[in-house]
């Protein structure tokens, strides 16, 4: 199946910048083409959550567009352990498939998180999820380092 995907060759360095673009998407979503377009000042970027604060739209979406930029910080506080476990797993020589595998599943997680995280949150049932599926990311990046020390 992995030559049907072209996974036979190392795409691991490829999916740093595809987790660099993950780790916006929320950003376009919340505040600069997204319901809190308006609030969202572009030279003060970081002010965005509090001035959603005063906002006056729906609760929930509110709550959303937050939880949103939450989402952001959370995606560069694990950018660069990610980064450097790519890094280290193709420096120690561990193999295509096993990095691909990897850096594929930590994608897959970020994505999963960042549902969760906006929109699952609404959900007692979904909700505790997040944390698991964060730790299942963060798993990832760790076999990646645990791999490159094996060799």
């Amino acid at each position: 199946m992995a030559s049907h995907l072209g996974l036979e060759k190392n795409i691991s360095y490829w999916t740093i910048p595809a987790a660099l673009f993950l780790a916006l998407l929320p950003r376009v979503y919340s505040g600069l083409t997204g319901p809190g377009t308006k609030f969202f000042d572009p030279s003060n970027p970081r002010t965005f959550a509090a001035r959603l604060d005063g906002a006056e739209i729906d609760k929930k979406l509110r709550l959303r567009l937050q939880r949103a930029e939450a989402v952001v910080a959370n995606a560069f506080e694990t950018l660069g352990l990610y980064a450097a476990a790519v890094t280290a797993g193709n420096a120690a020589g561990v193999q295509a498939g096993t990095m691909n595998t990897l850096s594929l599943g930590y994608l897959a997680s970020r994505v999963l998180y960042t549902w969760v995280y906006i929109w699952g949150q609404e959900s007692r049932k979904i909700s505790p999820l997040r944390t698991v599926i964060w730790g299942v990311g963060m798993g990832f990046s760790m076999a990646m380092f645990i791999a490159a020390s094996r060799l």
